[in-house]
């Protein structure tokens, strides 16, 4: 959510934000803004809607100063409006503020400052911060800003600049990245890589506690008590094309038909000579033995991962697994202690829940090996373990590559976690890791026939309602297929257990409904053939996803798309890139904004 950026210099300050927050527009908003020292007053402009109604105001009356910050807003405390926009300022104008995460004491903090004559414009959380600045203001803008931070409750990640510091640029984080980029005579902030790529490929990774001191041509990092810090740099080793959509019409196509190669890049390094490669997540034989139940904790997208990652798990390594939605995992009575093994997903690696749950299971002493794309992230530093799904830049909302990726990387710790028990022969391993090697041809193949798919998204584009139904891996296949069509389309759609149609989802089959019903799994296709026929009989347009070799379902229903050959423990990995094709092309038939649907974001970095 949301997208900071900022610049000290010798180019215009204005060009840099803008451009660097149009980088930062896959994150979601609902607004933009910048604040620019001109001279020596912070000249604010900022509004409402798009980032193309901030540009037609400074392509009017441009604003000319070599330091500023941007920021891109979604909407938490108080609506889409210019005044709720970012930046802030203090009522003397002297002090910019630009703020992603929550400050959850900001009403007490607000009430305090209206009782010392301070007066508010907006309704959010933020402005409390350069009020504070002003009330504390010592002088000296850095340890006037320590001061405020010990006062601050929630997340936080700030770029702040002072109209009498002049010569700098100051970041603070809390549980929100933040990101400096290291520049020649330049140096830069933002919140996420993209934003920043254009300049340069070196940059610091903040940590939680920190504050950097940013000048043209130094960078002081310290704890918010003064100590300082050394960082290492994180050299990016991606380009600014791999984020670009590169001929595509939406970065979500262009991610879908990336799949092939990031699964290749997520499993070659992993499987050598026929077995698995695991120095990045060695857990010993002894651990794994000691493990007697497994915790996956994920949101989304990578919720649904997780939910393949149990059958994985169970069925080769034996091990029970329970999969929780991260937001609720804090507030049930989760039992985590030294023979857990915790595994998080989280594409971004800063997802809030997820990050909170990864520090829960730490204080309970459990293990915790992180699935996630982003080097550098703070779940992957936080964690025992990491394994990196090599999906390269991610930018539609909608996550595609993300999830293929982890489910090979489930797929793959479940097969180590199984060879180091004994639960599985190393023949029969070695089966299986050939079948994961394939999965990328697999995808290639359902890439090059998408015509059925764009024909039935034509078909049913205006309906009202859509439901997908399966069994077993089917049924977790079909919770993410309808994810994607709500995300993307906003058509209102529901995932059912196909076993539990007559316990009430059959009240909602209408003549015309369409219904979705994944048939890839060879133990439970006859019982699937059944559950087809008890919507059909009830009206139900059903468009079927199987396996080639199971053409008798033809008879069955109105339509079916095939994938290839696959054991069925991987057919997830195939069928789902049909519904991730779905859900585009219904979405592009409903005029949508594929990329930026409505009222979501990219990285979910606040509860």
């Amino acid at each position: 959510m949301c997208g900071i950026v900022g610049y000290i210099g010798n180019k215009d300050a204005e060009d840099v934000l803008v451009e660097g927050l149009e980088k930062l527009e896959y994150r979601g908003y609902d607004s933009a803004g910048v604040a620019i020292l001109k001279g020596k007053d912070i000249e604010l402009r900022k509004y409402k809607g798009r980032l193309s109604v901030l540009k037609k105001s400074l392509e009017k009356d441009r604003i000319e100063g070599n330091l500023g910050i941007g920021h891109t807003r979604w909407a938490t405390h108080g609506g889409p409006s210019d005044v709720n926009s970012h930046p802030h300022m203090n009522s003397g104008h002297a002090i910019a503020v630009v703020h992603n995460g929550i400050i959850e004491n900001y009403l007490s903090l607000r009430e305090e400052l209206i009782n010392k004559g301070y007066k508010f414009l907006s309704e959010t959380d933020t402005e409390v911060i350069p009020h504070l600045i002003d009330y504390y203001y010592t002088g000296d803008i850095v340890e006037t800003v320590k001061i405020v931070v010990s006062k601050l409750q929630g997340s936080y990640a700030l770029g702040i600049i002072d109209k009498n510091s002049p010569d700098m640029l100051i970041a603070v984080r809390k549980d929100s990245p933040l990101i400096i980029g290291i520049g020649e005579g330049e140096n830069f902030i933002a919140s996420d890589i993209p934003a920043i790529l254009k300049y340069t490929r070196k940059v610091y990774i903040l940590e939680d506690g920190e504050i950097a001191v940013i000048k043209r041509n130094s960078i002081d990092i310290m704890k918010i008590n003064g100590t300082p810090v050394e960082k290492e740099i994180y050299n990016v080793n991606w380009s600014l094309e791999a984020a670009e959509k590169g001929g595509y019409e939406h970065f979500m196509l262009k991610e879908i038909y990336e799949q092939p190669k990031a699964i290749k890049d997520t499993i070659s390094p992993r499987i050598k000579d026929g077995r698995i490669n695991t120095k990045e997540f060695d857990l010993s034989k002894e651990y794994i033995d000691s493990v007697n139940k497994v915790y996956i904790v994920a949101c989304g997208t990578a919720y649904h991962a997780g939910l393949l990652g149990k059958i994985f798990i169970e069925k080769y390594a034996q091990v029970p697994v329970i999969v929780d939605i991260a937001s609720e995992f804090r507030y049930g009575n989760s039992f985590i202690d030294k023979n857990t093994l915790m595994i998080v997903v989280s594409q971004s690696g800063e997802t809030a829940d997820t990050l909170a749950a990864l520090r829960l299971g730490k204080e309970r002493k459990a293990k915790v090996i992180a699935v996630t794309n982003v080097v550098g992230s703070s779940i992957s530093r936080e964690s025992d373990y990491v394994f990196y799904t090599w999906a390269g830049p991610e930018i539609a909302v909608a996550s595609t590559k993300a999830y293929t990726t982890q489910l090979v990387s489930l797929a793959l710790i479940s097969i180590d976690m199984a060879l180091k028990k004994g639960t599985i022969e190393e023949v029969e391993a070695n089966k299986i890791l050939e079948e994961i090697k394939k999965l990328p041809s697999q995808v290639e193949l359902i890439l090059k026939n998408i015509e059925d798919i764009e024909d039935i998204a034509a078909h049913i584009y205006k309906s009202k309602d859509v439901f997908f139904i399966g069994r077993g891996i089917d049924y977790y296949v079909s919770m993410e297929g309808s994810l994607k069509l709500k995300e993307v389309s906003y058509t209102h759609s529901e995932a059912m257990a196909a076993g539990e149609l007559k316990h009430g989802t059959l009240a909602l089959i209408d003549e015309g409904t369409p219904v979705i019903a994944l048939a890839t799994q060879d133990k439970l296709f006859d019982k699937m053939i059944s559950n087809i026929k008890e919507v059909k009989s009830r009206g139900a347009y059903v468009i079927a996803i199987a396996k080639e070799n199971n053409k008798k379902i033809e008879k069955t229903v109105d339509k079916v798309i095939y994938i290839p050959e696959v054991i069925d423990e991987l057919a997830a990995v195939v069928s789902v890139i049909y519904l991730q094709l779905l859900a585009y092309y219904v979405a592009l038939n409903r005029d949508c904004d594929i990329d930026k649907p409505k009222n979501l974001a990219k990285s979910v970095t606040v509860e």
